[in-house]
């Protein structure tokens, strides 16, 4: 199955593309390929450039301490197992406290190394990373593969506080939803939301066998969901079929 996710605003936006970053430097960083590691070093570029808005912070902060309040509001409720609900506010309680503790930007070690800015700007250029216009960068991919994970594991590390709040947050906020059939009527689907829910996340789960993509929107009022599929020209237009799927929204 397929799961297609659709933030609700701006600051779960940002969560999701970190998050997007973040998975695809973890593969690249256990990949032994120089091109591998060439990559992983354009996505941590990428990494630095999300994580460096300067209300990121506050705001996992604060959405960590909203969790924290919640989850101890449970704590009265005799159909909550209670082990369980110490150990999250544990996980969230370490990530809030970690995180508090960064001082200044995590990029800021990385940008304060020259080698890297280096590379960085020449990033944004076609080619820009040839072996002539970066001759140490090409010595630096022909080095040994562990050397190589060594010295990216070491640039990453300054994210770790930010990388393990954020995968919290983001499970937390996946898991407070409950899954619903939806049906969609030639290939359209839209519902109002309840007045005073204010909802994070929209989770859509589809089969690939269906050859269908949704194209989702919405706000605090409504969703609209519009399932598009391939016409003849290779161009993606709405389907005339009916359907059902799994939709979950994460409030």
């Amino acid at each position: 199955m397929i799961i297609y996710e659709y933030p609700f605003n701006e600051r779960v936006r940002a969560y999701l593309r970190l998050e997007y970053l973040l998975r695809r430097l973890d593969v690249l960083l256990q990949r032994d390929t120089d091109i591998d590691h060439h990559f992983a070093i354009t996505t941590l570029f990428e990494v630095m450039d999300v994580a460096s808005r300067s209300d990121l912070k506050t705001d996992l902060l604060k959405d960590l301490e909203r969790q924290r309040q919640q989850f101890n509001a449970y704590r009265d409720n005799p159909m909550i197992a209670v082990d369980m609900l110490d150990k999250v506010i544990v996980q969230i309680d370490t990530a809030h406290a970690q995180l508090r503790a960064q001082n200044g930007k995590p990029s800021q070690l990385l940008i304060e190394n020259e080698w890297l800015m280096a590379i960085r700007n020449r990033t944004g250029i076609p080619g820009g990373t040839c072996t002539f216009d970066l001759p140490s960068y090409h010595a630096w991919l022909h080095a040994d593969s562990s050397s190589r994970r060594a010295d990216l594991q070491g640039w990453t590390a300054s994210f770790a506080p930010l990388a393990s709040a954020l995968i919290l947050l983001l499970r937390l906020f996946r898991d407070a939803g409950a899954p619903q059939r939806i049906a969609t009527v030639r290939g359209q689907f839209q519902q109002n939301l309840p007045q005073g829910r204010i909802y994070q996340l929209l989770r859509l789960k589809m089969d690939p066998s269906a050859n269908l993509v949704p194209e989702i929107s919405g706000n605090r009022l409504m969703i609209s969901i519009r399932m598009l599929q391939k016409t003849e020209n290779g161009q993606l237009g709405l389907t005339t079929q009916d359907g059902q799927y799994e939709m979950v929204l994460c409030a």
